[in-house]
């Protein structure tokens, strides 16, 4: 069973915890990893792209000219596919771009993630997120007393204005709540800080198959 040592936002020492080897100790599945993430960039896409067909170009109402007589090949509209000016073949239009998963595939890779930044010791596990004012300052020697650089990933239950205000003209931090924590966040950033009452959530949720 890994353990992880419970900091304050100081980077001290105050507690052990637990961690479940099923959460945060399985062997990383490639496969189920690869296939989540190209779900969830499936799903980033807009798909409202769109091109016009022959039939909602304007013009082309007649015929260009006759069937038969002219020497020419025949053409019924002007707005053919084959005319400059005309409508696109087989052209892309609006659609949704999101893979159904099912929900153990899912599960199994949100495991995979959190255990590989578990076994990289890329994770830290803190008492609680509790910023008292809205200062970059003192986020940014929150992340240097923990030891935390790079693209950092931090996962709570819930946040505060100051917690957001705090850390908004910081590129590399971003924010998950953890019944909305991404496979594709997980594994896009280096660091990972999970507060206590984090830890404990994704457990009780993971911890079954």
């Amino acid at each position: 069973m890994p353990k992880v040592n419970i900091l304050n936002l100081t980077g001290q020492k105050v507690a052990e915890l637990n961690l479940s080897d099923h959460v945060f100790g399985i062997e990383p599945h490639q496969q189920a990893l690869y296939d989540v993430v190209q779900a969830q960039r499936a799903a980033m896409r807009q798909g409202t792209h769109d091109v016009k067909g022959r039939s909602d170009v304007r013009g082309g109402g007649r015929r260009p000219w006759r069937q038969k007589g002219t020497g020419r090949a025949r053409h019924g509209t002007i707005r053919s596919p084959l005319w400059r000016g005309g409508g696109v073949t087989f052209g892309p239009t609006p659609r949704s771009y999101a893979v159904k998963m099912n929900q153990k595939v899912r599960q199994l890779a949100l495991r995979s993630a959190l255990s590989y930044h578990a076994a990289n010791g890329q994770m830290k596990v803190i008492e609680a997120l509790n910023i008292t004012e809205p200062k970059t300052k003192v986020f940014g020697q929150m992340l240097k007393d923990l030891g935390v650089e790079g693209k950092t990933l931090i996962i709570a239950t819930s946040f505060t204005d100051n917690d957001m205000l705090s850390a908004r003209n910081i590129p590399t931090v971003s924010f998950a709540q953890v019944d909305h924590v991404s496979v594709y966040d997980l594994l896009n950033s280096k660091q990972v800080i999970m507060t206590k009452d984090a830890v404990q959530a994704l457990e009780e949720v993971l911890g079954n198959d």
